[in-house]
């Protein structure tokens, strides 16, 4: 088990969950997440749209409870860095903040495939200053996150027959390995959809 959010997130079977698009005046945008097997929603993510806050994302539970809240730093010292950086934070029940992953954003376009990596707060000693790392390309529906060993424990795709059916990228698939906290890869995956102007951008 590897959580990050929570181990009640980490299941010990893989799990396909299914990734569906809302349209902007829901909640700013944003998708839903279920699972394909029990047919449930297990999360929803707010974009930031017309009712939301610039630069920030909020993943809820299938009940709609606020699990962890995303948030694009700002200022002068990020407006000159190469990197933009989210900052992930859990919320438990009384409101409170505890930062649990950092993610750089590249600034620039020239750090297309290689330039996503996230850290797991609190930070590891001896580590290369990195946990997670996006290959491939999300617009493309085909890129995986890969821990530090280079396992794949997240992977985004398309069902090729769903594929055939639509021509837009509103719907897609996301296959969790197991052990693997689940909040933490769909919180992950908010913030691509952000970086990349879909769904929960504003």
């Amino acid at each position: 088990m590897m959580p990050v959010i929570s181990k009640m997130y980490c299941s010990s079977s893989q799990k396909v969950l299914g990734v569906r698009r809302r349209p902007h005046v829901v909640n700013g945008g944003g998708f839903v997440v279920t699972d394909c097997s029990a047919q449930r929603v297990v999360f929803k993510v707010d974009g930031c749209g017309i009712h939301g806050t610039k630069d920030q994302l909020i993943l809820r539970d299938g009940e709609g409870d606020a699990l962890l809240l995303m948030r694009r730093k700002g200022g002068m010292v990020e407006a000159l860095s190469i990197y933009k950086k989210w900052k992930g934070y859990s919320l438990n029940y009384e409101g409170s903040q505890t930062l649990v992953f950092s993610l750089k954003e590249p600034n620039s376009c020239f750090v297309k495939n290689n330039g996503i990596r996230i850290s797991i707060e609190p930070r590891a000693a001896g580590n290369k200053g990195w946990d997670f790392e996006i290959r491939g390309y999300f617009p493309d529906r085909n890129c995986s996150i890969v821990d530090i060993r280079g396992n794949v424990i997240a992977q985004v795709g398309v069902n090729k027959e769903v594929e055939k059916l639509m021509e837009s990228k509103d719907l897609y698939n996301v296959v969790v390995k197991p052990g693997m906290d689940q909040a933490f890869v769909f919180g992950v995956i908010a913030v691509l959809d952000y970086i990349h102007g879909e769904s929960t951008y504003c």
